[in-house]
């Protein structure tokens, strides 16, 4: 979420993600259910003929059209649209009993499973129903000739629990990204905390005495007192003070080290629901190589947490390389400036960078090697 307390839509990883969530997968699932339609006009072409096949067909037909409505109807929260939907659906589904007969089932496990996702303190309850209706029915109206409709039951109840299982999923994978969204929200609004905090606490009392000792120093010289020359330099050392200051709070914030870092990072991959496998010790690690190393893991596992969508992610050490893996399937993402200033930072070292995926069944691999036999310049 924004700081409008609305969620990003377009832009940014954090819309990108959602649009994963809410994306091409939902709509396959829902596009695979309009199979079950047309198993029922095969029934209406298997038991009726002319006008009872057309209005059949017609009534399979308006059904494909009110499940489309009602499929968008959830998409865009509009529940009370969607309830009247369903009630169409229902009703088109006992019209259809008497042409399709069995097979008009099918349209009951399209029914069933929407009101299952939905309705969901009802779902057994609604499951249930369906099930048996699709048990039962076929075997009560003799003129079918037909007996237990178990095949039709078991479509009721499998589709039901399949689309109630992905329903369920989709939920969690939205909570967790709206986690993400705020767990880095969070950590910008602490971090800026922090630099105002010290910027205050080391600029605000040497600004303070510069400006009464400016004000001081010209009065001084308007009145020709030859004081005014020491109040200027202390102004002067004040000022080189206050410089010093600004540079150690910027320094502060900037100053990465290798088990800072990892440190960090644990933390970072634990919010986020990554499993970490980090090293728990830097000491074969040259010292001029720590800060550049710990800037490829600040780089790396950013981009982990997120681009990455990984389960999990390891970190591996040695004098002359860091590597980290993830196996998750966005590290393509991470092409943009981070990784170009990266490269330039190891460039400037005459080490290299190698950033691309594992394989085709996913995962990413940032690797900085640097020549074992050359040095960081001081």
């Amino acid at each position: 979420m924004d700081n409008t307390g609305k969620e990003p839509v377009s832009g940014g990883p954090e819309g990108d993600s959602l649009r994963w969530a809410r994306g091409w997968r939902r709509m396959v699932l829902a596009a695979g259910m309009l199979v079950y339609p047309c198993v029922t006009a095969v029934g209406t072409a298997q038991y009726a003929t002319g006008a009872g096949a057309v209005a059949g067909y017609v009534m399979v037909a308006g059904f494909c059209c009110c499940y489309v409505l009602a499929a968008l109807s959830a998409a865009q929260r509009a529940w009370r649209r969607l309830g009247a939907l369903l009630g169409v659906m229902t009703a088109l589904f006992v019209a259809e009993l008497p042409v399709a007969r069995e097979y008009a089932f099918f349209l009951c496990a399209v029914v069933v499973s929407f009101a299952a996702a939905f309705l969901k303190r009802h779902a057994v309850l609604v499951v249930a129903a369906g099930a048996v209706a699709a048990l039962v029915v076929p075997w009560a109206v003799r003129p079918w000739h037909s007996g237990p409709g178990w095949f039709e039951a078991i479509a009721v109840v499998f589709t039901a629990v399949t689309v109630y299982g992905f329903s369920e999923i989709a939920v969690a994978n939205r909570a967790l990204l709206e986690a993400r969204a705020e767990v880095a929200r969070l950590a910008s609004e602490a971090e800026r905390a922090r630099i105002a905090r010290d910027l205050h606490d080391l600029l605000g009392h040497s600004l303070t005495v510069i400006t009464v000792k400016s004000a001081l120093a010209r009065r001084l010289t308007a009145s020709g007192s030859p004081r005014s020359l020491d109040e200027i330099t202390e102004v002067e050392t004040l000022s080189r003070q206050a410089l010093t200051d600004v540079r150690a709070a910027v320094s502060g914030y900037r100053d990465v080290t290798l088990a800072g870092e990892i440190a960090r990072g644990r933390e970072l991959l634990r919010a986020a629901g990554v499993l970490a496998d980090l090293p728990t010790a830097t000491d074969m690690v040259a010292g001029a190589h720590q800060e550049l190393f710990g800037w490829v893991v600040r780089e790396g596992l950013t981009n982990v947490v997120r681009h990455a969508r990984a389960a999990r992610c390891t970190v591996a050490l040695s004098a002359s390389h860091v590597e980290i893996r993830d196996d998750g399937v966005g590290g393509a993402a991470v092409a943009g400036n981070g990784l170009g200033g990266l490269r330039e930072r190891v460039a400037a070292v005459g080490g290299s960078v190698d950033a691309g995926p594992l394989g085709p069944d996913g995962g990413w691999r940032l690797r900085v090697t640097l020549d074992p036999t050359g040095g960081i310049p001081a």
